[in-house]
């Protein structure tokens, strides 16, 4: 709880019962390896931070193919639709790469902290801008390289994330196959 804590101080103040009221509304969550936080088709029912463990975006494109659209570190907040009121039903999976805890409020306990704290929303607006500009810096450079600065990149980008993802997923989310990633891999030694 403390590193969610810590995270949103980042973008706002609070004070002494608004901590209380976060921290009384926050369960903690364990996914294990391949354990889903939310499945395409199903609706959404939390929001999360990511204490511990890394996570992956992916989707199937009409070839029935796996593509990987990002990965989700610790320090994300993890957030769906519009806002905590939305029904919003994704269309892709939140699957854990790897043992994660979470830190998870409940739509409705989401909605209370909103309507409770002045100045909440603005914090996650702050929190959502950091992150979406991020995840674009990350993407938008992937059209135009070939497959050894897309690698280059991503090593660049995410240098404590190669050696806890399997090649698999990074190759989907570099848009190349495992195999040229393989020879990418074998070039560079």
């Amino acid at each position: 709880m403390e590193e969610f804590l810590d995270f949103i101080l980042r973008f706002g103040n609070l004070n002494q019962h608004q901590i209380e009221l976060i921290s009384k509304k926050a369960e903690i969550i364990r996914l294990q390896k391949d354990d889903y936080f939310w499945e395409a088709g199903k609706p959404i029912n939390y929001v999360g931070f990511t204490k511990k463990g890394i996570l992956r975006v992916y989707y199937y494109n009409n070839q029935g193919e796996e593509i990987t659209r990002y990965f989700i570190a610790e320090e994300l907040l993890i957030l769906y639709g519009a806002n905590a009121e939305s029904n919003y039903v994704p269309s892709e999976y939140l699957q854990a790469i790897e043992t994660s805890e979470l830190v998870v409020f409940s739509k409705s306990d989401w909605k209370e902290i909103s309507e409770t704290i002045i100045g909440w929303d603005g914090i996650v607006q702050k929190i959502v801008a950091k992150q979406q500009r991020e995840k674009l810096e990350r993407r938008s450079p992937l059209v135009e390289q070939d497959a050894q600065l897309r690698y280059l990149d991503f090593l660049q980008k995410f240098p404590n994330l190669v050696n806890r993802i399997p090649l698999s997923y990074i190759a989907s989310y570099l848009g190349i196959t495992q195999s040229t990633l393989s020879r990418v891999r074998k070039n560079m030694n």
